[in-house]
């Protein structure tokens, strides 16, 4: 009895510690792959092909989107129309294939974006929400997507405010936000 109790209490051998222990994200089994997934190609009725970011497996991964920016558009408003048609895309519900693949999206409400305004940097987007009331992987999605465009990205950063009177901020995609959407984003000075 007392061999089977000493065994029970010694647990699966792993010995406690009072040192906090971030192992990062737990395995997953999804595969977060569309490995037969369609090549990017333009069509003038379907669209312009895309990247965007969805999160899968506690990262950030990319998919294929078609998106319809407003026709015509020109100068800062193409850009605008293309920040709004790449948002709506990261919005839009994962397939059925992309959710059993384990692909998500953080961005399920309303959000709208518009160009900075007067005394922002060239290249600023505001959204209708303070960028940090998002939760931290959805603004991971909308900055790695716009870092990816040429539209939407300025020297490889993006530059981003909300509706109120506070500064845009500069917010970088590198290699940890992909890996760890949910962490506080690195930011540079506008």
């Amino acid at each position: 009895m007392a061999a089977v109790l000493a065994a029970v209490t010694a647990g699966c051998g792993i010995r406690t510690t009072s040192v906090p222990v971030d192992a990062g994200g737990a395995p997953s089994r999804v595969p977060c792959s569309l490995s037969d997934a369609p090549a990017l190609t333009a069509s003038p009725d379907a669209g312009v092909p895309a990247r965007v970011y969805l999160v899968c497996a506690s990262g950030l991964e990319p998919v294929s989107r078609t998106v319809r920016p407003e026709d015509g558009a020109s100068g800062d408003a193409a850009r605008v129309a293309m920040a709004g048609a790449l948002l709506e895309a990261m919005r839009e519900r994962p397939s059925e294939r992309e959710r059993q693949a384990g692909f998500t999206t953080y961005l399920d409400e309303p959000l709208q974006v518009t160009a900075g305004r007067a005394g922002d940097p060239d290249g600023a987007l505001r959204l209708s929400r303070q960028p940090e009331d998002l939760p931290p992987a959805g603004l991971a999605q909308i900055v790695c997507t716009y870092a990816e465009s040429d539209a939407t990205s300025v020297r490889g950063t993006v530059v981003l405010g909300g509706p109120g009177k506070y500064p845009v901020r500069r917010y970088v995609c590198d290699e940890s936000v992909k890996a760890r959407p949910e962490s506080p984003l690195p930011t540079r000075a506008s």
